[in-house]
């Protein structure tokens, strides 16, 4: 569940820059899913269409980013059977004050990727 070593860096850098435009907004919504006890393990699919994990949280082009953004969390990934172990996605989950957890769903690739948060 950790970045793929295997992921082409200009891909990477596609994510993070457009990540980079987001940023703020998915911090926020971090803090408020956790804030608010629906998780402690908050999850941002994002995808180039529209997909059925999560609630909408920024579409494409609304802040000038490429990527449409939802707001999840560990359970709906457990309910969905896309997380199977727990406590390895536990294990290998990164403090959410620090990092964004992005769910990628693209055509090269679909995995979890731990993002850092720009600093101010």
């Amino acid at each position: 569940m950790q970045n793929d070593p295997e992921l082409d860096p200009k891909y990477l850098g596609t994510i993070s820059s457009d990540f980079v435009k987001v940023a703020e907004s998915l911090k926020e919504a971090s803090y408020a899913i956790r804030k608010q006890g629906f998780s402690d393990f908050p999850v941002f699919p994002m995808c180039q269409v529209n997909q059925p994990i999560g609630q909408i949280l920024l579409e494409k082009f609304q802040a000038e980013n490429d990527w449409h953004y939802y707001a999840s969390f560990l359970e709906e990934f457990i309910q969905r059977g896309v997380v199977e172990n727990e406590e390895i996605f536990k294990s290998n989950y990164k403090d959410a004050d620090e990092f964004c957890c992005l769910f990628v769903i693209d055509e090269q690739f679909t995995n979890f990727v731990f993002v850092p948060y720009p600093v101010d």
